[in-house]
């Protein structure tokens, strides 16, 4: 299923080391802060509040250690490679066991592969921590292209489609033949996209969310149940505050002139990693700033805010993806819509329902989804 020798000559180590200036930069910038004129109340309903943004810089500059989080990541190998022109930053740690299920982990938006740190070691190394060795994988987590360390985006038409591409070569490049898929967000768009590509070898894909939306056939509303007009009504609610969608599909680069130039500016666009599921996020303040201080040492923002851009003008038609899926919705996040997410992906072979969790669930409840993942590739293994 795979080989794990030596890496071709175009791979190569990286290390994350920023430079001492570029941090006293940002604690400069901090110390500066000027937040806008609070919004009578101060609360959510506008978008990020004054509070929220007082606290948070109050933390970054005097709690929160970048060294530290610097560390963590290197814990684990990173390497630089180059596809099609473009640098592609990842993170590869093959299992101990030698007939362990090669794994793509694909990071959301405003996420980075920093999404998956706590579920590297169960996912390699189960044994090492209560688990068994048929439940091994070996994880490759790559940055999206314009996202992290996979800059600079070198053109125009970076779309989930192309970067689904992008990572299949990837896994070819390391070796792997055959290899699964897990994504939340733009992760699970790409994964998706991997099932349509459905390359040779391709196992399946496990994600957290299908993005079915109602055609405008009444006759799709046939089979809802309560907990589907649920989820409808859920997705309503997200429409409702998902205005960085607009803008990022419109004027990203306008956008991302503020969020390039000031830090706090950074973390006030990141506001789903806080309030999402509308207050009830479990993200910590540590895992949100380690995410708001890569994007803004990276200046990533505007790359990664156009991929609503492309993606809104890719002409891209409806398609079926019939590679085997696996579906774990938990319960703060979008809520896919079962009747519609099988009438897109007729081959759904695994669902569950998580009563506690959210969108960024890799952060919040990873053990809950490295089990999911278990099951849903043991399910495929017995077919």
């Amino acid at each position: 299923m795979n080989n794990n020798g030596s890496s071709p000559a175009d791979i190569r180590p990286f290390k994350i080391d920023v430079a001492q200036a570029d941090l006293d930069d940002l604690l400069s910038r901090l110390a500066r802060t000027r937040l806008p004129e609070a919004a009578p109340g101060d609360d959510w309903d506008l978008g990020t509040p004054n509070h929220y943004l007082r606290e948070m810089v109050e933390h970054w500059q005097n709690g929160f250690d970048w060294r530290e989080q610097e560390a963590r990541m290197n814990e684990f190998p990173h390497y630089l490679t180059g596809i099609d022109g473009q640098t592609v930053h990842f993170i590869h740690v093959p299992s101990v066991e030698a007939d362990a299920t090669p794994l793509l982990l694909i990071h959301t938006y405003p996420g980075s592969f920093v999404d998956f740190l706590d579920m590297i070691g169960p996912l390699t190394d189960p044994v090492a921590y209560g688990g068994k060795a048929e439940d091994a994988f070996s994880v490759v987590v790559p940055s999206i292209p314009g996202f992290g360390f996979s800059t600079p985006l070198v053109d125009r038409g970076w779309t989930m489609a192309r970067v689904a591409r992008t990572f299949d070569k990837l896994m070819r490049q390391l070796g792997y033949s055959s290899y699964g898929s897990h994504g939340s967000d733009g992760g699970a768009m790409i994964s998706r996209e991997l099932g349509l590509l459905n390359p040779p070898g391709f196992l399946g894909l496990h994600v957290l969310q299908l993005f079915s939306f109602p055609s405008g056939d009444p006759a799709e509303f046939a089979d809802f149940t309560p907990e589907d007009y649920a989820a409808l009504k859920h997705l309503e609610w997200f429409q409702s505050v998902g205005g960085y969608n607009a803008i990022n599909s419109t004027r990203p680069q306008t956008v991302a002139v503020g969020i390039s130039d000031s830090p706090v500016g950074q973390l006030a666009w990141s506001e789903l990693f806080n309030n999402f599921g509308n207050g009830t996020s479990l993200v910590s303040r540590d895992q949100i700033l380690t995410e708001v201080t890569l994007y803004w040492f990276t200046n990533t923002s505007a790359a990664a805010g156009r991929y609503h851009y492309e993606e809104a003008h890719a002409g891209t038609e409806p398609a079926l993806n019939t590679a085997p899926t696996g579906v774990a919705v938990f319960a703060d996040d979008f809520k896919t819509i079962r009747p519609l997410a099988t009438r897109d992906n007729p081959n759904i072979t695994h669902w569950t329902n998580f009563e506690k969790g959210g969108h960024f669930a890799s952060l919040e409840r990873p053990s809950d989804v490295i089990t999911d993942l278990r099951t849903f590739f043991a399910s495929l293994r017995t077919k």
